[in-house]
């Protein structure tokens, strides 16, 4: 989705209010950080800003932790067009800073001893800005839409009836494309592995019992990847150290808090 769709949406058929309250004059403003956080989204809002002619200064770096009360960004020009895209740019920069927050430190908790990565569990729309997110606060975005690579999934296996089936379907597909499958027991992951899979998800299957389709795994092939998935937090996603290579989370997506930001006119 393009980002002025965002603020056409937002802006309907006109401003009324600031059209009618605030004076057709140039003016500044800063945006503000109210929290610590990663920052992520000032690119997106300069271009908005831009769009309507308003003059953008990052004071800091997409990626850059801040504390709160933190000068990130410095307008000028029309008053008007500050306060018209305020709100929408000031929403991508919460939302994305937040997602960024969360991957960071998530990354933390985990000493970096593993692959963090998004999922697709993204919102309509804003999912490509949503991975950029996962991707500035230093994970991984994963699959960026359907045709990144072959993940067979359960809905996949029931309907073909089995891994094995579902891996002599996939083995037609190009040499050039990763397979990944999805498991829940070992027996699973043991067949896919000796069929030709790139990466083995253990979904929803803890610590303990994604470590148990590791060592099978590995015992088949050493350089296929493990990745968690299911029910991961920031909570627990320190106990996926040693038991996987790659630790998929859709709460960096779903259940990212955002961070607030605030624009004042000087």
């Amino acid at each position: 989705m393009r980002l002025t769709a965002y603020l056409e949406q937002d802006i309907g058929r006109g401003d009324v209010t600031t059209e009618l309250v605030v004076p057709d004059t140039d003016g500044t403003a800063n945006v503000i950080c109210e929290q610590d956080c990663v920052v992520a989204g000032l690119e997106e809002a300069m271009d908005l800003f831009g769009a309507f002619g308003v003059d953008c200064i990052s004071l800091v770096d997409d990626g850059d932790r801040v504390p709160a009360g933190t000068r990130v960004l410095s307008l000028s020009g029309p008053l008007r067009s500050i306060i018209t895209v305020e709100r929408t740019a000031l929403n991508i920069v919460m939302r994305m800073s937040g997602i960024a927050t969360v991957t960071a430190d998530a990354i933390g908790r985990t000493g970096g001893d593993v692959i963090v990565a998004a999922t697709r569990k993204t919102t309509p729309g804003f999912g490509d800005l949503e991975k950029k997110a996962v991707h500035i606060g230093g994970g991984d975005t994963h699959r960026s839409c359907l045709d990144s690579m072959i993940l067979v999934k359960d809905n996949h296996i029931r309907a073909c009836g089995g891994v094995r089936q579902a891996m002599g379907r996939v083995s037609k597909a190009s040499f050039s494309i990763k397979v990944e499958v999805e498991v829940d027991n070992v027996e699973d992951a043991v067949v896919a592995a000796e069929m030709g899979a790139d990466i083995i998800m253990a979904d929803n299957m803890g610590p303990e019992g994604t470590g148990a389709v590791r060592d099978a795994v590995k015992a088949v092939n050493d350089r296929i990847l493990i990745e968690a998935s299911g029910n991961i937090t920031p909570g627990n996603v320190a106990d996926y150290v040693g038991k996987a290579d790659i630790v998929s989370m859709g709460w960096l997506t779903h259940s990212a808090q955002a961070i607030h930001f605030s624009l004042d006119i000087n």
